[in-house]
């Protein structure tokens, strides 16, 4: 189906039909930013149906065309190997293997020509040393490009930079300036560093209770009321953050103890591969701490943590198998 086909089936309930129609018209015409802002609604099924293979064609042309972030964009598809394509048999669609090289390609080029989000995102190699050799000033440099026009992913990037003085002279006053700046501007990540410093007193009179609150906001649905049976978790949650969120209510730090609502938020984040909530949540399997104890669902969970890089798993005796 051709975008046009899309946009069309999706106009009886979309009022932004002809915004897309619009965008779809400067597109073909040659505007770049145009088909990166078409691209956006179709990858994310904003007011017209999705369509990841259309979207990504419309990243790259957005990308050639000189708009960064259309590089970044066309980047995060191919590092997660989310990247579609149309099959080469005129068949099925189908979808590229993970390829982390060519993503630095493209986060690098994006960078080169101004993409903010190609900044942080390159930053983060650089940070993490993944196929570059880990740099903290590099990484320091491009989170402060990219924060210094207006992302604040990339403000909140630099905060543990400065906390800890790698890659820059360290300055728990800009730290601290930083990670409000970026929580201020509802960046997830921001308020988890934020609540970082609140939780271990850095820059800040410690407080669990504003540790949580912050942890709280990095992690669940603006929308979602703290006393509802389940954790509504934000679509652009932090990792960290959550993982935080459920460690304050395991312990009863700063809010209210419930080993349910913690193990909720553990099974959630051992999905996304975050290694220590795998653990803490087959630790409180085992240990029956929460509604009922389950060895077969700790070892589970432990095994996932051990997979996913949390090496005190790796040695920690099984549980005793069966419910």
């Amino acid at each position: 189906m051709s975008t046009l086909a899309l946009i069309a089936f999706a106009s009886a309930c979309n009022p932004e039909n002809q915004k897309a129609k619009q965008l779809l018209s400067s597109c073909d015409k040659g505007d770049a930013r145009a088909c990166y802002d078409l691209g956006e609604r179709l990858e994310a099924g904003r007011y017209i149906l999705r369509d990841r293979v259309r979207a990504a064609q419309l990243f790259e042309k957005s990308c050639n065309g000189g708009v960064g972030n259309g590089c970044s964009s066309l980047g995060v598809m191919t590092l997660a190997g989310g990247r579609p394509q149309n099959n080469s048999s005129g068949g099925k669609k189908g979808k590229a293997k993970p390829d982390t090289a060519e993503a630095i390609s493209l986060f690098r080029k994006g960078c080169d020509i101004g993409g903010t989000k190609a900044c942080t995102r390159l930053g983060g190699f650089y940070r993490k040393g993944i196929r570059v050799a880990r740099d903290d000033a590099q990484a320091a440099v491009l989170f402060r490009k990219a924060c210094d026009a207006g992302d604040f992913v990339g403000c909140a990037s630099l905060v543990p930079l400065y906390v800890a003085g790698e890659g820059v002279s360290q300055d728990i006053t800009t730290a601290r300036d930083l990670a409000q700046r970026s929580c201020d501007k509802d960046v997830h990540r921001g308020c988890m560093e934020l609540g970082k410093l609140y939780l271990n007193g850095t820059g800040f009179t410690q407080n669990d209770s504003i540790a949580a609150t912050l942890f709280r906001k990095s992690c669940t649905d603006p929308k979602a009321k703290e006393d509802e049976p389940f954790v509504r978790f934000s679509k652009d949650r932090d990792l960290e953050g959550c993982f935080q969120y459920a460690k304050a209510i395991e312990l009863g730090k700063g809010i209210r103890q419930n080993y349910d609502r913690a193990l909720d938020i553990y099974r959630e984040m051992c999905e996304d591969r975050h290694g220590e909530s795998c653990f803490r949540g087959g630790e409180l399997y085992d240990k029956g701490a929460g509604s009922y104890r389950s060895p077969k669902r700790a070892a589970s969970m432990l095994k996932d943590a051990c997979d996913f890089g949390y090496a005190p798993a790796c040695n920690r005796p099984k549980p005793a198998t069966g419910e």
